[in-house]
């Protein structure tokens, strides 16, 4: 089959579904969580994100000889104990960084209620969208996955992609895409929520998105 008769399928196939509330089986109102509470957990999650690897050499990890490079007196330069001061070139670091592990603790309760929040949020603002892609390929193509987003008006906005961890041919395909955060079900958190600006799921995936967020609510 050509690219076009591949191209022509593929846009026939597509359609976009704006998701409401029933939709995803969810009702009422959920109270609007507060600026702390969403900043409280965005930092936590930036600060144990960090890898902690960066270091540099103090006085005593140094190749240098400990010897002291002269005699205290009688030479006219100032007194010297050792090449590794941190005065000399080539000296250890004062109080330099050092490996450590950061870890910030966020209680359940308050990234249940961000992230219910921000469902509620791109609900009611008509931002999570389905989209009936075919994921039934051979192997992974970029060109029909943009070209989905293309033909849905998508392809110019900050898109959040909900994945299944086992939908490796959806993976492949939306990955270089730069428009697109792909998230697992397992892995949603708050920073890359808020910065979608809309939440695409997959139609096929619908289910796995009504259990994630039951959770939230």
């Amino acid at each position: 089959m050509s690219d076009q008769k591949i191209r022509k399928s593929s846009e026939k196939s597509t359609s976009l579904q704006t998701l409401s509330a029933q939709d995803v089986g969810i009702s009422g109102t959920h109270e609007t969580i507060s600026p702390v509470a969403m900043a409280i957990y965005v930092r936590s999650l930036l600060q144990n994100w960090r890898q902690g690897t960066v270091a540099c050499k103090g006085r005593s990890d140094v190749a240098y000889s400990n010897k002291k490079p002269w005699k205290q007196k009688g030479t006219g330069r100032a007194r010297a104990g050792s090449a590794r001061s941190p005065l000399w070139r080539g000296g250890g670091v004062i109080f330099g960084p050092q490996p450590r592990t950061r870890v910030l603790k966020t209680s359940k309760k308050v990234k249940q209620n961000v992230l219910g929040s921000l469902l509620h949020n791109f609900i009611t603002n008509g931002k999570v969208v389905s989209l009936n892609w075919d994921a039934t390929l051979a192997k992974p193509s970029t060109a029909q996955a943009f070209n989905a987003l293309k033909n849905s008006g998508l392809h110019k906005e900050r898109i959040v992609l909900f994945l299944p961890t086992n939908d490796i041919i959806s993976h492949a395909s939306f990955a270089n895409i730069p428009s697109v955060r792909i998230l697992y079900f397992d892995q949603p958190n708050a920073f890359d929520l808020a910065n979608g600006s809309r939440w695409l799921i997959l139609n096929k995936d619908v289910e796995h998105f009504k259990k994630m967020v039951s959770q939230w609510i």
